[in-house]
């Protein structure tokens, strides 16, 4: 099995424990709800290309299940399926004043392991999430300038390809803060995703060794409870 596709298999099987255990005070918290924010996105290019990085949004549903109470951490699973506008913006700095960058677009799954510190059922709570993230890519464009002159650039393999795997899998955390409501949960987070897998195939024979993303998140949600 690939080594990086058996990590993940691992934190999806730690997020799911989550769910289960028993060693705390039971809860029984399933909230669902919408999530929206902004993503800033580079790739981790081999051989490297000079990026400014990349801004785009995201926004989808939100899952969660609190199982249990440990001490003073809260324990649950969250589940979430999002869109997301990553890619990249090359930096091109010889006074051409030629402009490249490719959007992408993915619907992100992340299965997250939660955990958080505060009070419950009213307050503010700190909570960390993370675990692994799976994608699947809708579609991909690139803009150029007019005019545009490869010749000038020292590597140019990407420019017209478009990605050779559509799925990607990765690594994501983050934390923030929840503000719990009679009204509902209010939530903002920061958020860190570290890519596993290339869009470019990587073998010996292929241009570039890795070809992956990472992206940065903060992003806003609302939850409300169905059951407690």
């Amino acid at each position: 099995m690939n080594k990086k596709l058996y990590i993940v298999l691992v934190l999806v099987w730690v997020s799911l424990l989550s769910v289960h255990a028993q060693i705390g005070e039971q809860r029984h918290n399933f909230s669902v709800g919408f999530n929206a924010g902004m993503c800033h996105n580079s790739v981790s290019f081999q051989p490297r290309i000079q990026q400014n990085g990349y801004s785009g949004i995201t926004g989808g549903i939100t899952a969660r299940y609190i199982s249990e109470k440990y001490f003073s951490m809260i324990c649950g699973a969250q589940l979430e399926m999002n869109y997301a506008q990553v890619g990249w913006d090359e930096k091109i700095d010889d006074n051409s004043g030629d402009t490249y960058s490719r959007q992408m677009n993915y619907v992100q799954i992340p299965f997250l392991a939660h955990l958080a510190f505060g009070k419950e059922p009213r307050g503010i709570q700190v909570f960390f999430n993370l675990g692994p993230q799976i994608g699947f890519l809708l579609s991909e464009n690139e803009k150029m300038s007019a005019n545009f002159n490869m010749n000038n650039r020292t590597v140019t393999e990407q420019y017209g390809k478009m990605a050779d795997k559509k799925f990607d899998y990765g690594i994501t955390g983050g934390m923030g803060l929840e503000l719990k409501t009679g009204a509902g949960n209010f939530l903002i987070e920061g958020r860190y995703y570290y890519g596993l897998s290339d869009f470019y195939n990587t073998t010996k024979k292929d241009y570039f060794s890795r070809a992956a993303h990472t992206t940065i998140y903060a992003k806003v949600s609302y939850l409300f409870d169905l059951s407690r």
